[in-house]
Parts: C-alpha cells; sequence; structure tokens
C-alpha cells in the first residue's frame, strides 16, 4: 500500500474508534480502508504530523450530531408529552429532565471516544483553540454530572452522586460564567441550589469558586473589559444560585478589590454603559433597563425597604459587608459596579470627562445619542451631579446657533461671502468643562484672520464676552489637490492641516524651519510628518528635510513608517498627570512666599500650612506627604530650591 493509502486508513480507523458511525459526515472516512488497530494508526498518524487533527474533528462531530439529534429529539420528546396530556403546557419539570435524559443519551455513544483521546494525550484545554468544542465538553461535564433522583437508586447512592457534583461543579461554574446566558441557565443553577440545601458544602463550593477566579482571573494578562464581563456573569450567576447575596459577596470580593486596584476599570464602565466601543459589551443596555434604581437606595442601611417584622440576622458565613448592611442592596448591576468604588462622585468625573473627550473628538453638532445617554443617568445619579454635563451639551447647542448666526454675517469677513477658510467653532464654558491639554501651534496667517474675524462677529452677538482660542484642538477636513490629478480628502489635526498648509507658500522646509514657524517641538512634529509621508505627499532627503512630492511616484526602498498609535484617539482632555502638575505649581506659589517670609521650613510644616491655606474650599487641591516630598525634591534638582538637614529654603539671588 502506498504513504498516502496507510495514512488515510490509519485515519479511518483512528476516527471509528473515537466516533460512532451514525455520527460521522460523508467523506470525512474512506470506507474501503481497511481496518487498523486504534494504537497503530495513532503511532501512523504521529509519525504524519497529523495526530493534533483528531481532537478538532471530534469535537466538530460532536458539535454536529449535537445540532442534529438533540435539538431535533428534544422537540419531538415535548410534542409527544404534550399530546399524552391533551395538548396542555407543561410544567418547567417535565420540559427539563426529559430534555436532560436525551441529552445525556446523545453524548454516551462519545464518551469512549473522548477516552481515549485522554489516553493518547490529546485532548484539548478549555482555553485552547477548539472555542466550540470545549463548549461541548463542557456542556457534557454539566449534563452527566446531574443526580438523577430515580426511585429505583438507593438514598445513599444518590447522596454520593450529589456530593460528587458539588464537589466538582465550581470548575465548571468558572469555564460556563461567560456563557450563562438568562433564562436558559437558570435550571442548571436552581440544580445546583438543590443539591447544596442536600449536602450542605455551601462553604466547599464558595472556597472552591473564590480560588478558581483569583488564579484565573486577576492577573496582570488579563483584559479589564474580560474582568468587568466574567464579574457580571457572576453576579447573574450567583444571585440565582444565592439570592441572600451572600455567595457574590465572599466569592466576587477579591474580584472587588482588584478592580479597584486597576487605573482603567472607572472608564470601561462608564464607556461600556454609554456602549461606546472601548468598554464591555455585557454593559451595554443596562442604563435602558426598566425601573432603574437610584444609587443613594441601592446602597441603603438594613432599615430601607423591609418591615421589622420580616427582618432577619444575616447567614453565619456572610462577609463584613453583608453583616454591616451593606450586603442587602440591590443587586442591580450598575449600582454593584459603583460601590466598588463606594462612591458614585468617581462615576461622574469618569463620564464628566469621556463626554467633552467624545464632543472634542468627533467635533458634530449631533448629539441626540449623548443626550439619551444623559437623561438615563440622570435616573441613576440624580439631576444635580449630572448639571456640568447639561451645560456641555447645551454649548454644544449654543455653538451650532451661534456659527449659524455668523455664518450669514460672512460678508464682513476677510474675503467677502467666500471666505478662504470656512470656520466653524465649538465655544465652551470654561467653567463646567474638565482641563483641557494644553499646547502650543502657530497657524497660517489666513487661518488666524479668519479667526479674528469670527471673534469680532461673536463680541457682536455677546457683549461684553470674547473668545480665547485653543488652536492646537479641532478637526480640520482638507482636500489637497496635487500635480498629476492627484487629491487627497481626509479629516485632520489642526497641527497637521497647518504643516500641510506651509508647502503652499515653500515646497521644501527643514525640520527646525517648520519647528520654528509652527511653535512646535522637533521630536513631535516628526511625528506628525509621518502621516503626510505615508499617504506619499510629502518625502524626506536629505535628512531632516522634506519636499513636497508632487506625482506620488517617488522610490522610498520600501522604508516603513510607524505612525504614533495615539495620533488618531489621541484625548483633548488634560492627562492626570498634567492636572496633577498644574496644581502643584499652584501650590509652589505659596511654598515660594512661605519661605520668603520665615526663610526654612520642614517638609511636615510645609505640608501643614498648605493645608491650611492653599487646601481648603471646592477649588483646593489634594497633596500628600509623598507627593510634597517628591515636588520638592525636583525643585532642588532644578536649583530652585535648596534642602540641608531637612530643612528646605530659597536660593540667595545671584548665588
Amino acid at each position: 500500500m502506498d504513504p498516502t493509502g496507510v495514512v488515510s486508513a490509519a485515519w479511518s480507523s483512528a476516527l471509528t474508534s473515537l466516533v460512532p458511525r451514525e455520527a460521522l459526515l460523508p467523506g470525512v472516512v474512506d470506507p474501503r480502508s481497511p481496518p487498523v488497530e486504534p494504537e497503530a494508526a495513532l503511532a501512523v498518524l504521529r509519525a504524519s504530523g497529523l495526530e493534533s487533527l483528531l481532537a478538532p474533528c471530534f469535537l466538530e462531530l460532536l458539535q454536529k450530531h449535537l445540532q442534529e439529534r438533540v435539538v431535533r429529539g428534544c422537540g419531538a420528546v415535548w410534542a409527544r408529552r404534550r399530546r399524552r396530556r391533551g395538548g396542555a403546557a407543561l410544567p418547567g419539570g417535565e420540559l427539563f429532565l426529559p430534555a436532560l435524559l436525551h441529552l445525556q443519551a446523545a453524548l454516551e455513544p462519545f464518551l469512549h471516544g473522548q477516552q481515549l483521546l485522554q489516553q493518547w494525550g490529546l485532548v484539548p484545554e478549555p482555553h485552547g483553540e477548539g472555542v466550540r468544542g470545549s463548549h461541548h465538553t463542557e456542556t457534557h461535564r454539566l449534563v452527566t454530572q446531574r443526580p438523577t433522583d430515580s426511585p429505583h437508586r438507593d438514598p445513599q447512592t444518590r447522596h454520593t452522586e450529589t456530593h460528587r457534583l458539588v464537589t466538582q461543579r465550581p470548575s465548571s461554574l468558572v469555564d460556563a460564567f461567560p456563557r450563562l446566558d438568562y433564562p436558559e441557565s437558570q435550571h442548571a443553577l436552581q440544580e445546583l441550589q438543590v443539591c447544596l440545601k442536600k449536602t450542605n458544602q455551601k462553604g466547599q463550593l464558595v472556597a472552591s469558586l473564590k480560588t478558581a477566579l483569583e488564579t484565573r482571573l486577576l492577573h496582570p494578562g488579563v483584559n479589564t473589559d474580560d474582568i468587568i464581563t466574567l464579574y457580571i456573569s457572576a453576579i447573574r450567576a450567583l444571585t440565582q444560585l444565592d439570592p441572600t447575596g451572600v455567595t457574590l459577596d465572599v466569592v466576587c470580593q477579591p474580584v472587588r478589590k482588584y478592580l479597584r486596584s486597576r487605573e482603567d476599570t472607572v472608564r470601561k464602565i462608564v464607556a461600556g454603559l454609554t456602549d461606546d466601543v472601548d468598554g464591555p459589551s455585557e454593559l451595554a443596555g443596562e442604563l435602558t433597563r426598566a425601573e432603574p434604581v437610584e444609587l443613594e437606595h441601592s446602597l441603603g442601611s438594613d432599615d430601607d425597604g423591609d418591615e421589622p417584622e420580616d427582618w432577619s440576622p444575616p447567614p453565619c458565613d456572610a462577609a463584613h459587608s453583608v453583616k454591616s448592611g451593606l450586603g442587602r442592596r440591590s443587586f442591580d448591576i450598575i449600582s454593584l459596579l459603583v460601590s466598588i468604588y463606594g462612591s458614585k462622585e468617581v462615576f461622574i468625573n469618569e463620564y464628566h470627562t469621556l463626554l467633552a473627550d467624545r464632543i472634542l473628538h468627533h467635533f458634530n453638532y449631533n448629539m441626540a445619542r449623548e443626550i439619551r445617554n444623559l437623561e438615563l443617568l440622570k435616573l441613576r445619579f440624580g439631576d444635580v451631579f449630572m448639571h456640568r454635563c447639561e451645560v456641555m451639551l447645551k454649548d454644544v447647542a449654543d455653538s451650532r446657533r451661534i456659527n449659524s448666526n455668523i455664518l450669514e454675517a460672512r460678508r464682513a469677513w476677510p474675503g467677502g461671502p467666500a471666505a478662504p477658510v470656512p470656520l466653524n467653532a465649538m465655544i465652551l464654558s470654561g467653567e463646567f468643562w474638565p482641563p483641557l491639554k494644553e499646547g502650543k501651534l502657530e497657524l497660517p496667517a489666513a487661518v488666524k484672520e479668519v479667526m479674528e474675524a469670527y471673534t469680532r462677529e461673536y463680541e457682536k452677538l455677546k457683549a461684553a464676552r470674547s473668545l480665547v482660542w485653543k488652536p492646537h484642538l479641532g478637526l480640520v477636513s482638507l482636500d489637497v489637490h496635487l500635480a498629476g490629478g492627484r487629491s487627497l480628502s481626509l479629516s485632520v489635526s489642526p497641527v497637521h492641516a497647518a504643516i500641510i498648509m506651509h508647502f503652499q507658500d515653500k515646497a521644501s522646509w527643514t525640520l527646525q524651519e517648520l519647528s520654528e514657524a509652527l511653535k512646535v517641538p522637533a521630536p513631535s512634529l516628526r511625528k506628525k510628518l509621518a502621516l503626510w509621508q505615508q499617504r506619499r505627499v510629502l518625502r524626506e532627503g536629505p535628512p531632516d528635510r522634506f519636499s513636497l512630492l508632487e506625482d506620488g511616484r517617488h522610490d522610498d526602498g520600501g522604508l516603513l513608517l510607524l505612525l504614533d498609535s495615539d495620533d488618531d484617539n489621541d484625548s483633548a482632555m488634560a492627562s492626570q498627570a498634567d492636572q496633577k502638575e498644574e496644581e502643584m505649581q499652584v501650590f509652589w506659589t505659596y511654598i515660594q512666599g512661605m519661605l520668603t517670609n520665615l526663610e526654612t521650613l520642614s517638609l511636615e510644616r510645609i505640608h501643614s500650612m498648605l493645608k491650611m491655606f492653599a487646601m481648603i474650599g471646592p477649588a483646593g487641591g489634594e497633596c500628600d506627604l509623598a507627593e510634597l516630598r517628591a515636588f520638592l525634591g525636583r525643585k532642588v534638582k532644578e536649583q530652585q530650591l535648596l534642602c540641608s538637614g531637612g530643612m528646605y529654603k530659597l536660593p540667595k539671588p545671584g548665588a
């Protein structure tokens, strides 16, 4: 027999020993191949490097078999039972138990194949490439471990099976959390709930679940989105399993603590709630659920809700938060996520920043989606806390109206009604918006003239008010026409637009010349120039000299340009580090005044005086002792401060 025939015979024999003949699909095996012993067939497949395909094929055939036999079979079983009852609706138990038995009967022929795969060392890992296969293996494990309450079984056998189910189920539950879709999964959870009552193994189940979550989930290799998604699934599953909330509180306490330590948790939760692509999809739609729970009431005390005669003490295995009353809160998902931090102000501030970033990033006057999200959030957080966000959306509507009025007065602009650079402005109320990112950019003269004319028209409309422009923020729609009929249409940042507009006047610029003309640092400017190099509008040559590429046929020798990945999604808001540095500069003014009057002060004395004079009122910042020590250390390195024996003083002028 030729080598191809030997491999074909080995494949057919190995697969036939794994899968029942009725489950084999046409073309998967060759019926004309001579039979081969399973061990010998495996040796041939190992020599050919094909043994790794057995497990995926086994799982695929199992999936097809379940789809064709189980779904249709369950429907037929339910139809026969309904006919016996004269067409009346069946109770939940009469629907669920026959379906489980039918599923078990369909899976039993595959048990021998699964055992062979385990002996051969070919069973895929639960988180391996066979995702669909692992799903069906998990389904089999969850179902076949079910204790059978048959009257022909003795009580000791039923108790042993129930004990084994509760012992082995925690790892199955952790694997199945992301796939627990309600209401389909509630029967399996109700079954486990009954088993817990019979075996009194709740403590073992809780400990096993807690350990499994800590081992698999709480480490830097897991994305924050995935942790939040599994936490939401755990909320739904564990509240179904234990309506008191004790199991949920104990099992998920490490998850909540770990989420609190991640910097992007709040942003991911807020993005998911507002249906943003950057947030977990499990949160989408939570805001629109009926009867939202206002967060003040969802974090109530023991006295909220129930009548005194209905009160009962918390279970002895409850965590401290449950015993103190916080565990009696509503199992509303948003309330539980907010309670991770214990304060809704954190989420309100994050939404405030996220909303401002969306408005300025997209620069669109259509705010229907944001208005809808804001009204839903007001139901949760209250009108008072969302006032700043309301003002921001009002600014957008006012900007649209002002732009329309100024557009009508365009005759007074330079160039008459057809201005060289059409301009639309987003006018912000500075007191209600988060701090914007600071930056310098010198715009071309034509753009500056239009901005000045816009300011004059605005001052006519709004008496005693003026505009302070942020030229580095915004969005510019460009049509670039080059020689040879080549043209580009794209939306870029103001600095990108200013770069290419300078090449209208001069075809070649050095990096230093552009940096001085635009007032942009050379390293940052080089990153911005990479966009036009990638679009084959500009080329570099010799080094640090950029020229206009009219025809686009320049041979760059296969040079690959890596764009800054943050350019397109760069936030217009000041970062937390920038805001903290700005606060520290305010403190520096106070520190200079203290040292001018008192000459020398210790770190503790400076900190206590700042707390008395600079850290008061709603506008006062916060600074702990460690942050102040680091800040003063930087000032010492910059030679703006002297430190000797733990005492700080200002350097003498001219020293």
